[in-house]
């Protein structure tokens, strides 16, 4: 357990660590060509002690309530350690999970394996499309706006999503592809959204349609909010716990709003932007991308329809876990501009300003 950083200044530590890579990426953009060598091994040596930092930061953390669901997920796993049987539950493979590893590691060793769960496919899309500049799309993941809650608090969800980009490393692999799913639903069921989403892009592709789709689900929510809510909730979406959230009442001090949420609308359009930019506006080709652009505007679509519900936060997640990939995809495959590291630096201190803004200002 991590006993060298007080509690209260955890998450700050985080947050000024990624401001100090931000400021150091735009620095050496200024001064180096992306595909310098001096450029390429800074760049790798910061990804991997990122990356081991990082499991280790947040798998060690100590249990503590500043970390939201961290002790209910410790409680639960203690009572496993003490030959507590697997209750009647729906995400039955997560709990599965839990009581077999409660028989052989402590509490710190299995968050470390969660950590590793959530934050190794995050490096393993990221190499897999980018090869040597990997660092950049690393580095979007990790100060992506949801990237810290979802380690410590959402933890299954994280997890889940997680194992959901691993499983697309594997898209010319259709087995392998479909365990990775299939484990992805075991940790929690909502990943049938956007398993579902995925698939159906092999079948109907054209990001012209789905722009369209997302544009009209705004007008929706505004005039039929209420109506998609209730549809959904009685449909069962996911379960019976997931239908709950779209129904409950907030509790005080959660992570929860009523009435239309503009500010994550407009945290969401940074990634429905990019896209509509680089595939219309520079008319990038890739179908591979156009899947994953597709795939986040079918899950954030879906969201937009239940923002006014209480915890739509943990809908959003569904399609604010690609935002990063969905950004820098086409900056990474294709010369855009004269000075193009420049730029990619740019959008990653953009990017990054709202996370450092909502923490700072908006909340602080």
């Amino acid at each position: 357990m991590n006993t060298f950083v007080p509690l209260e200044h955890y998450y700050p530590l985080y947050i000024n660590l990624c401001l100090f890579l931000v400021a150091f990426t735009l620095l050496h953009s200024l001064l180096l060509k992306l595909e310098e060598q001096k450029n390429v091994v800074f760049i790798n040596i910061a990804g991997y002690a990122l990356l081991f930092f990082l499991i280790l930061y947040i798998g060690q953390r100590p249990v503590s309530g500043l970390f939201g669901d961290t002790v209910n997920y410790a409680f639960t796993y203690n009572n496993y350690q003490m030959g507590a049987e697997i209750p009647d539950v729906n995400d039955y493979g997560w709990h599965v999970f839990m009581k077999f590893l409660s028989g052989w590691v402590s509490i710190h060793i299995f968050f470390t394996i969660c950590a590793f769960i959530y934050i190794f496919p995050m490096y393993k899309i990221s190499k897999f499309l980018f090869k040597e500049y990997w660092y950049y799309a690393f580095i979007m993941f990790v100060v992506s706006f949801s990237f810290w809650t979802y380690g410590v608090n959402g933890m299954r969800n994280g997890a889940a999503t997680s194992l959901f980009l691993w499983g697309v490393t594997y898209h010319r692999n259709k087995v392998v592809m479909g365990l990775f799913f299939l484990a992805a639903t075991m940790f929690h069921k909502t990943l049938f959204l956007p398993i579902a989403a995925f698939i159906v892009t092999f079948f109907y592709n054209n990001p012209k349609v789905y722009f369209k789709g997302w544009l009209a689900c705004i007008p929706l929510s505004l005039v039929m909010g209420s109506v998609w809510i209730a549809l959904f909730a009685s449909l069962g979406f996911g379960d019976d716990r997931l239908s709950g959230y779209l129904t409950s009442e907030a509790e005080e001090g959660t992570f929860a709003s009523t009435g239309f949420r503009w500010d994550f609308l407009f945290h969401s359009a940074f990634a429905v932007f990019a896209g509509w930019y680089f595939v219309f506006k520079r008319k990038f080709k890739d179908n591979f991308y156009n899947q994953l652009l597709n795939t986040y505007l079918i899950c954030n679509g879906f969201w937009v329809l239940v923002i006014r519900a209480n915890y739509s936060n943990r809908f959003a997640y569904l399609s604010w876990f690609m935002m990063a990939i969905i950004i820098i995809y086409p900056l990474l495959k294709k010369q855009f501009f004269e000075n193009q590291h420049f730029m990619i630096a740019r959008v990653l201190v953009v990017y990054f300003s709202f996370t450092y803004f909502m923490y700072y200002f908006y909340w602080g």
